[in-house]
């Protein structure tokens, strides 16, 4: 039933859009509020379905040390997803191969949890506490509303900047595969945290676990936001902050609901034996993350060499080897380790794509193409998108020069902009009115006066300027000069007997210094 209430909501997201927006109000299936729908949940699930498989990429790929672990995450989240209030989303539970401690849910129910927070949990209880949590922030369309205060508020969706779990990757990915680092970044307000811990003890309750436990945890991630534990800043506390309020009312609720029920400590230390045996091999390989971010790239190389003594099977281990002989300049070894990783794990993206710019730079273009388009299919990425526009590009395939360089130009990042030059110096030529503006009209003095601005990321020269008459004749003037980027040059020209339009016409790239030209590795 539409209320009163939900009409006026309807009619401020109205006033705040300054569009008439087609939506509706609902009930909300776990809070059982009305509410302001322009998300549907058709949408909802086309959302986490598009977003998933980039957004696990983007933040290290699936944890394939030991599969057991992630058929037990998924049996203990698709059993709390039964007993929720929306059972029929199409849920799903991975494990992330990433440190920081972290988990998150996209609309329509995809949900990830990094091996980092499995290792500071204690039971099957506080796993429990942890999914249910975020089965929640699904089911309660926590996401979903995000989203939609974006398009009221900005006609778009929420732009956030991607937590450093993901930073190494953050500013190369481009396309749908940014909006899925916005939404699993976001940070959730004070009323969706307390509705996600609520609930989610519900959902413990029912699933036969003791919700006390999730007391205990938000107790736990309190003692070490106020320590300002170094990892958990980076992860859950960004995205989920804990606080004394949060325990005070989840203590509160909890004295409702029966006690012991299962906690499963025995159970959860036992399906985490195989990650708990690896932490120190991780933490070497965080550690040479780390050095080669920092220009030591011999540090890095040991370290991977100590974690692969430690744990043969890891392919980010072999991957950090890689990258460590690529920044040494020892091109075929690094290529032989990427080998290594793609035989240890054939699903993540950043193998293929070291692997190509490397067989780019070997002159191997055959095998380049095919395992940077392999990158792409896994994550877009500027860095893969230029690459292949420029071996486009060296094969005269100018149009698939322009599509690739397209996309890379949507990175924010130093590639992005090389790119953005790269495409404005084959569609200028082609488009000039897409970079170049014209306008004119009378000064105070009554003369005409036409205002020419570049708008390219590069100098522009040998300008023509067109002034189309009111009777179709057109006259062609020269422009003298360069003009640099997001520079105006200012004519004065003969005052027109009748009303104009002006455009250029044809423009040319000024010369572009050819140092500048240069191949950008990844990371």
């Amino acid at each position: 039933m539409i209320t009163n209430k939900c009409i006026a909501k309807y009619w401020i997201g109205i006033l705040l859009s300054g569009l008439l927006i087609l939506s509706g109000c609902a009930t909300n299936p776990v809070t059982g509020k009305n509410e302001l729908q322009l998300v549907s949940e058709a949408q909802e699930i086309q959302i986490g379905q598009q977003s998933y498989l980039p957004s696990r990429q983007s933040q290290g790929g699936e944890y394939r040390l030991d599969p057991e672990l992630t058929r037990y995450i998924n049996e203990i989240g698709q059993k709390l997803a039964r007993v929720s209030d929306r059972p029929d989303l199409p849920y799903e539970f991975v494990v992330l191969n990433n440190s920081v401690p972290n988990a998150w849910a996209l609309p329509g129910g995809k949900i990830a949890i990094n091996r980092g927070l499995l290792l500071e949990l204690n039971s099957e209880a506080e796993l429990a506490a942890v999914l249910g949590h975020e089965i929640v922030h699904a089911a309660a369309r926590h996401g979903a509303r995000s989203m939609e205060r974006g398009m009221l508020l900005q006609l778009g969706v929420i732009a956030t900047r991607m937590a450093s779990a993901g930073e190494q990757y953050a500013d190369l990915m481009v396309g749908a595969a940014g909006i899925g680092a916005q939404l699993i970044n976001t940070k959730y307000g004070r009323n969706a945290e307390l509705e996600s811990d609520k609930y989610g003890m519900k959902y413990m309750v029912r699933a036969g676990y003791d919700p006390q436990e999730a007391v205990t945890l938000q107790e736990t991630f309190v003692r070490l936001s106020k320590g300002r534990k170094t990892g958990w800043l980076e992860g859950l506390f960004a995205s989920h902050p804990p606080s004394q309020e949060r325990v005070d009312a989840n203590r509160k609720f909890a004295a409702k609901l029966p006690k012991g029920l299962k906690k499963g400590e025995q159970e959860y230390l036992q399906h985490i034996s195989i990650l708990k045996a690896a932490k120190l091999a991780y933490a070497d390989y965080d550690a040479g993350r780390k050095a080669l971010s920092e220009g030591d790239a011999n540090k890095a190389l040991a370290l991977a060499d100590r974690a692969i003594r430690q744990e043969k099977r890891e392919a980010l281990f072999y991957g950090l080897r890689g990258d460590a002989l690529l920044k040494l300049g020892k091109l075929q070894q690094a290529k032989s380790m990427f080998d290594k990783a793609i035989r240890q794990n054939n699903t993540f993206f950043a193998f293929y794509l070291q692997r190509g710019l490397i067989e780019q730079e070997l002159a191997d273009e055959t095998s380049a193409r095919r395992d940077l388009e392999r990158s792409l299919k896994l994550l877009p990425t500027a860095t893969a998108h230029y690459a292949l526009g420029n071996m486009a590009l060296k094969s005269r395939d100018e149009k698939s020069a322009m599509t690739h360089y397209r996309a890379a130009a949507g990175s924010r990042s130093p590639l992005g902009q090389q790119a953005a030059i790269s495409l404005a110096r084959l569609e200028l030529p082609r488009e000039p009115g897409k970079y170049i503006s014209a306008r004119g009209g009378l000064d105070s003095k009554g003369r005409f006066m036409v205002q020419i601005r570049n708008h390219a990321p590069i100098a522009v020269t040998r300008i023509t300027l067109g002034i189309q008459h009111r009777d179709g004749r057109m006259n062609k003037i020269p422009v003298k000069g360069t003009i640099p980027p997001g520079k105006t040059v200012t004519l004065r020209l003969p005052k027109p007997r009748n009303e104009v339009r002006l455009g250029v016409i044809r423009a040319t790239p000024a010369q572009l210094n050819r140092s500048s030209i240069n191949k950008r590795r990844a990371f």
